[in-house]
């Protein structure tokens, strides 16, 4: 049996990212997003989602960059933080202990401490509601090393991966399959999984 449930945003999991922002260090700023996402393959693009009143809006709106931060268990104190508190109030670079370097395609900077940072460029401001839409192209991504496999591919696993999922955050980390291997051939499959 199923029943109706209030309208609402009911697509979880979704990535817990630290979007960081700002042209020099005097005004860098990070904060948590979730409402993010690939809109795009060819050119890359993906969006970010944030409300006006957010101190890094205005910031982003100028500047017309932004850096989405995948987050890990390491960074789950941060990933909240960065989400409850402002911007306006405190330097959260210094108090979540992250530390921001200038991003090499845009004004904003990457989180060392992330395993992946994607630099955007925005190329439409879509306001939606409650949310402004920033549609960004995707100019750089920066990897950190140690989750390089030797064939190039990344290791997901490894990362340890946060997520959000309806007001909690959850990691990432077990694979459950390949895309496609719902049609590969059962003898080739068994040989895929060893």
């Amino acid at each position: 049996m199923k029943q109706n449930f209030k309208p609402g945003t009911m697509i979880y999991p979704l990535p817990a990212v630290l979007v960081s922002c700002g042209a020099t260090p005097e005004e860098y700023n990070v904060l948590t997003v979730s409402w993010t996402g690939t809109i795009c393959s060819n050119p890359p693009m993906c969006y970010v989602s944030i409300r006006p009143e957010r101190h890094s809006y205005d910031i982003i709106k100028r500047t017309g960059a932004f850096v989405i931060n995948l987050t890990n268990r390491d960074l789950e104190f941060a990933t909240d933080f960065c989400g409850v508190k402002s911007g306006r109030d405190c330097n959260k670079f210094e108090m979540a202990n992250l530390t921001p370097q200038k991003a090499e395609f845009v004004d904003a900077p990457i989180i060392l401490e992330s395993p992946v940072s994607i630099e955007c460029k925005v190329v439409e401001v879509k306001p939606l509601g409650s949310h402004d839409m920033f549609i960004a192209e995707v100019v750089n991504v920066v990897v950190e090393d140690s989750y390089l496999q030797e064939n190039g591919q990344l290791d997901m696993a490894a990362m340890n991966l946060l997520a959000y999922n309806h007001g909690q955050y959850f990691d990432v980390t077990n694979p459950r399959g390949f895309f496609g291997w719902s049609i590969r051939k059962k003898k080739k499959l068994k040989r895929d999984i060893k």
